[in-house]
Formats: C-alpha cells, sequence, structure tokens
C-alpha cells in the first residue's frame, strides 16, 4: 500500500468570505495605498499570506475556553491557567504576560539594552532590532555560512555561527549584554536551528558569563525540525525536545501569535526571581498589572490551550508538509525558492526570480506588488526594504542578507487548493518577470520603515541611488 497523503488534522466548523476582486480594481487600489501593502484593506485580499502573527484559526477548545475567561484585574484564574501551560511546555519560573511579542522584546531591552550595550543574534527579526536599537544597543546578526544560500539543502539554516559568536564575544567584551537565538529563524527565511548549535551557543555563553535568551515565536516548528532532521533524534517526543529547547536558556519572548496559536498575546519568560520582579515593576507602567500584562482573561485562556495544542505532532506534520508541498511544485517549475521549505512560510528568492533588478531597486518588494496585482495576494518582502541598514551618520545604505518575499501561512486557515492557486499565480508572475520594473522608497519614517513607507515604480532597467 503507498503512503498516504497527510491530510488536516481538523474539520472545518466556520467560515468567512472572500471577495473577488478584478486586477484593474486591484491597481486602482494598489496606488491608493502608495504601493505599500500593510495600507491595503484586508477584504481587497483574496489570499493573505502578509503575516502568520494572529492571523490563525483557533480551534474549538480554544473559543471554549475564552469563554472562561475571567476579567479581574489582578489574580484572575485565567492567569494561572496561562501560567500553568507555560510552566508545562517551557519550564520557565517565571512568567510576564504581555499583549504581544515586541511588548516582551521592549521590557527585555529596557534592561538588557541602552547605549554602549551590545545584543548578538543568529538573525534579528524586525520588532527585535528595533526594540533593541531604540533602546540604544548595538544588534549584530551572527547566522551561519550555510544561510547565505538560498538553494543548499543544509537543514539548519537557522544555526549561529560558533565561531563568529565567539569572536563577536571577545570583540565586544563587557559589552555584551545578552546572546539570542531566533528559532525558527524568521528573516533568513523560516530556517530551523539544531540542538547541537544550540548546545554550543550554551557552552560559549556559559564560558562568557553572558545570558541566552530564545526568541521563541515558532519554538514547536523548531522541535519538530530537530525531530525530523537532526541526527539522533527522530525518536524523541517534540513535547520532549522542547522541554530541552528552553533548559538551556535563561529566558525567552514570545509572540503567542505565532505558536500559541492565538490571534493576539505573548510573554516574556525567566527564571531569575530578582530580575522577573524588576520586569514585572516596568511592566505595570506600560502593560498593565502581572496578572494580565495588557491581555484579557480570555486572551489568556486561549493562548493557554494554543501551546498545548501546538506541540501536537499530527498538527506539526500538517503545518510541515503543507510548506513542503508549495516549496516543491515551485522548485519543479524552476522558480527560485528557498530550501528546504522552512516551518511557516514559503521565501522566494527575489534577487533571483528578478535578477535583472539590483537590491537598490528592492526586488522583493517589487516582487510582492506584482503577486498582489496578478492574484490578489498580498505577501511580504523581507530584504532590504525591512532589514537594509542605513547609517545614521553618512546615510548610506547597506543591502539585507537576503532579498526574500514572505508568503506566511496562517495556522489551519487555508486548503490545499488555496495554495494550488498561489503556486499558479507565482508561476504567471514568474514566466513575465522581465518586464518587472523596481521600486523606489518615496517616504520613509525613521524605524519599521517597510511599515509606513511610501514606494514610487521605476521601469524597467531604472537604477536608484544607494
Amino acid at each position: 500500500m503507498s503512503k498516504l497523503p497527510i491530510i488536516e488534522p481538523f474539520r472545518i466548523k466556520s467560515v468567512e468570505p472572500i471577495r473577488m476582486t478584478t486586477r484593474p480594481e486591484r491597481e486602482a487600489l494598489l496606488a491608493e495605498a502608495k504601493n505599500n501593502l500593510f495600507f491595503l484593506h484586508s477584504q481587497d485580499v483574496i489570499i493573505d499570506l502578509l503575516t502568520d502573527s494572529g492571523t490563525g484559526a483557533m480551534s474549538a477548545e480554544q473559543w471554549a475556553a475564552i469563554m472562561r475567561g475571567d476579567e479581574s484585574y489582578a489574580g484572575s484564574p485565567s492567569f494561572g491557567r496561562f501560567e500553568d501551560s507555560v510552566h508545562d511546555v517551557m519550564g520557565f519560573e517565571e512568567v510576564i504576560p504581555t499583549h504581544q511579542g515586541r511588548a516582551a522584546e521592549h521590557l527585555l531591552f529596557s534592561i538588557f539594552g541602552g547605549p554602549g550595550k551590545v545584543i548578538l543574534n543568529n538573525t534579528h527579526f524586525d520588532t527585535t532590532r528595533a526594540n533593541a536599537e531604540v533602546s540604544g544597543a548595538k544588534a549584530i546578526d551572527l547566522s551561519c555560512l550555510e544561510s547565505g544560500d538560498t538553494a543548499s539543502l543544509f537543514p539548519f539554516k537557522g544555526n549561529m555561527d560558533l565561531a563568529r559568536l565567539e569572536a563577536a564575544l571577545l570583540e565586544h567584551g563587557d559589552a555584551v549584554t545578552l546572546v539570542m537565538v531566533t528559532m525558527t529563524n524568521n528573516a533568513g527565511g523560516g530556517q530551523p536551528v539544531s540542538l547541537e548549535n544550540l548546545r554550543g551557543v550554551r557552552e560559549l555563553c556559559d564560558r562568557f558569563d553572558k545570558p541566552l535568551y530564545l526568541d521563541a515565536c515558532r519554538f514547536a516548528e523548531n522541535a519538530y525540525f530537530i525531530q525530523q532532521r537532526e541526527e539522533g533524534q527522530a525518536d524523541r517526543e517534540v513535547r520532549e525536545l522542547v522541554k530541552q529547547v528552553f533548559a538551556m536558556a535563561d529566558g525567552c519572548t514570545m509572540s503567542a501569535k505565532k505558536d500559541g496559536m492565538a490571534n493576539i498575546g505573548g510573554f516574556l519568560a525567566c527564571r531569575d526571581k530578582q530580575l522577573a520582579d524588576e520586569f514585572r515593576r516596568r511592566l505595570v507602567v506600560t502593560e498593565g498589572f502581572p496578572t494580565y500584562g495588557g491581555l484579557a482573561g480570555r486572551d489568556l485562556e486561549a493562548v493557554a490551550q494554543g501551546l498545548q495544542e501546538v506541540v501536537r505532532e499530527d498538527y506539526l506534520a500538517y503545518r510541515a508538509a503543507s510548506i513542503r508541498y508549495v516549496v516543491e511544485r515551485l522548485h519543479e517549475r524552476g522558480i527560485p525558492v528557498l530550501r528546504p521549505p522552512g516551518g511557516h512560510a514559503i521565501f522566494l528568492d527575489a534577487a533571483r526570480f528578478l535578477d535583472h533588478l539590483p537590491w537598490q531597486q528592492y526586488p522583493g518588494h517589487a516582487l510582492a506588488l506584482e503577486l498582489y496585482l496578478e492574484g490578489g495576494i498580498r505577501a511580504c518582502e523581507i530584504g532590504s526594504v525591512m532589514l537594509g541598514h542605513v547609517d545614521p551618520e553618512t546615510g548610506i545604505e547597506s543591502p539585507a542578507h537576503h532579498e526574500l518575499v514572505r508568503l506566511a501561512i496562517p495556522r489551519r486557515t487555508y486548503t490545499q487548493s488555496h495554495m494550488d492557486f498561489c503556486i499558479e499565480i507565482i508561476d504567471a508572475v514568474f514566466r513575465r518577470r522581465a518586464a518587472i520594473g523596481g521600486v523606489t522608497i518615496e517616504t520613509s519614517p525613521p524605524v519599521l520603515r517597510h511599515f509606513g513607507a511610501t514606494f514610487g515604480r521605476s521601469a524597467v532597467g531604472a537604477v536608484t541611488a544607494s
């Protein structure tokens, strides 16, 4: 008997309509949005892959838990269930709820950041870098060498480069206040970090007496890849691997809008009670009392249940298979796509897809615009618009590590036919790629510019100033 296909391990209980727009409509809508996909109204998007953060479908058990939510300002039993769930899955003693992951980052860097401080990471994602740099700290990325090749099949491209980490610890010395590892490595293409690599990071942190925190947004997906790809881990349960990963960390930041399976929420967790008490004192100023942290009791309940559901291996197998399905079919058609498949998104290699455009014309953003015009797909540029660096003294811009377009798949939301539609739209754009021009940035905020910038579109071959 042949191997059966992996099916969605759930049934659909509620649906919402999709408004099917025409290309002329989308052209007008994009012009009105100043060529920034974040400015579009969601009802004008056919397949919304802008992010997997808070956009998934919650389970019947999560909706049932929401009805149990207790909205007491202090000491709610909903917080107790939330705290117990984090203890159970991750093992951290101290849990501080926040309204989402970037609030946890803000709290973290209010203590570990500051002028003259240095934060080391495999790859800082946008809000992590922004919170570190707004505090005055310097954020340094130390991704592994293999991450530079989008076509390589190296299984753990999310790894930290241990040699570069050691060199950075030696060079910056006492200025380094924190080492972070992002799991999975979002800016690096949703690629996982191996258990072996994390052990190496932990050993260097111990040697140099530095705390190690995890950006744990997609911790369950990372653990599943360890089970599937790392030698000697195939017979271990995902729950066990999750516990081992977190046992090596001093704490974590978490956006529960990803592997918390909820529409809102996050937390900061650690082992040091004295440090946690200081986090809580700062939390009260901006987020709320430490037993709700900017969340309703019903949100705490949804996250508590979601953390239990995300480590289910049938769910994780389906999740990985749905991403792999798209990546393999795009690769078969010769479309440049980051491989091996990651855990939460398909990443198109825009630099190879639009190889006639230099990075100064932002090929990732140009490609994302074309996907919307062609088929109403909203994706997100992960390239030099989002992650390029402008020197504050000279004004000279340097490019990002990659020029990617991320198609982030919301959890339990779209079916295989939606994915087949996306494949055909991407293929149609690929076949007319030579006629696609670049973009220029017309206006831009100083921080997190991709959220608020406006763009112009260039003729094919026009070169913008760097």
